[in-house]
């Protein structure tokens, strides 16, 4: 049976557009649903301080709850054995600690269920010849990436079950950014089977645009990092004003700790500094693409990402001052998280679509 020569990463053909490609593409946009799905039960659980509710981590043996009063006891007397129940939770009963624990608990489940939807139809695309070695590569390579993401999601959790009952704001960043590079990842690869041939560019100011969607994707990246930094320190609890932070367009503590490095890492006034800096670079660089390509003529999905990155740009830099503003509420807190990803979604596809010629191959 003969392996499809554009899933293999050969040159493209006529079967470049073919029915497998087609097939895995959806099937990968589908993983993709899912991660994005994922990053936005994680920010619920999160916000509602339902992630340390499991202590334990049983990979394998886990994927059923609690199912009797008996088992539900023993694990909430685990529970009661944390940092979070003794400091933050005493006297919490099993009633209302159900309702952390089955937000963790699902939390958990998708992340299998995300893994058995990634494998088994790659084992069927394999076994029917649809997938060739370069292309396989990536899929095991995701597969693996997958896994160490679980184990990166425990190595977070564990941070909060030991002295302080809050979970470490690096490890929290690793985990947050990990889902986003797999997700990207994933897309990327969708797009080169679905669209194997973005529209042409108008030559004068090609590289230009490329270097700037390159830009973008790179500038939202980095301000999802900082983002994480925002939600691990609980930042987004102080300086509630915009665009100043207590009456100062740079606050005052930017640089109160020593190091002087640890401020970007560990500061509460520095986190939330950069990442409003990083979101309004972010947005300018978004506007100056947009108006570039429009000046350029810049016509076909070209335009259509421009215009859609342009919008979701304002929308959730909206979103984050409101979530500033309102003192971190928990639905729109997800929403700011969900958000990002929308936004790291069209950038990828504008970047896609303004790629250059020898790129396609």
């Amino acid at each position: 049976m003969q392996s499809n020569p554009s899933a293999s990463g050969h040159p493209q053909t006529t079967m470049q557009n073919s029915f497998p490609n087609r097939l895995i593409a959806i099937w990968l946009f589908v993983c993709c649903a899912m991660i994005f799905a994922m990053v936005v039960l994680g920010g619920v659980t999160r916000l509602t301080h339902s992630g340390l509710s499991m202590v334990e981590w049983k990979p394998v043996t886990g994927l059923l709850p609690p199912l009797g009063e008996e088992e539900w006891r023993d694990v909430f007397g685990k529970y009661q054995e944390s940092p979070e129940y003794q400091k933050i939770n005493a006297g919490m009963d099993l009633e209302k600690f159900k309702g952390i624990f089955w937000l963790e608990y699902v939390h958990r489940l998708w992340g299998r269920a995300i893994g058995a939807v990634f494998l088994l139809p790659f084992i069927f695309f394999l076994a029917k010849g649809w997938v060739g070695r370069t292309l396989s590569f990536h899929f095991v390579g995701i597969f693996i990436l997958g896994g160490l993401q679980g184990v990166l999601g425990w190595f977070m959790v564990k941070s909060g079950l030991v002295d302080r009952p809050d979970v470490s704001q690096y490890r929290l960043a690793a985990h947050l950014v990990a889902a986003f590079f797999l997700y990207g990842y994933i897309f990327w690869i969708a797009l080169k089977l679905l669209i194997p041939t973005p529209d042409a560019l108008p030559s004068p100011t090609a590289a230009t645009l490329r270097r700037l969607a390159k830009l973008i994707v790179a500038l939202t990246f980095f301000t999802v990092l900082s983002g994480a930094f925002v939600a691990g320190l609980d930042a987004g609890m102080a300086y509630n004003t915009f665009p100043l932070m207590e009456g100062h367009l740079v606050p005052e503590a930017m640089f109160d700790m020593s190091p002087w490095g640890m401020n970007f890492f560990e500061n509460i006034a520095t986190v939330q500094f950069d990442h409003r800096v990083l979101a309004i670079t972010t947005l300018i660089t978004i506007l100056l693409l947009w108006l570039r390509g429009r000046s350029r003529a810049v016509s076909g999905r070209g335009a259509q990402a421009l215009h859609a990155l342009s919008i979701m740009a304002l929308i959730q830099v909206g979103l984050g001052v409101s979530t500033l503003l309102l003192f971190v509420p928990v639905t729109l807190a997800v929403i700011h998280q969900a958000g990002a990803l929308v936004l790291f979604t069209l950038a990828l596809w504008t970047a896609y679509e303004l790629r250059s010629p020898r790129a396609q191959k």
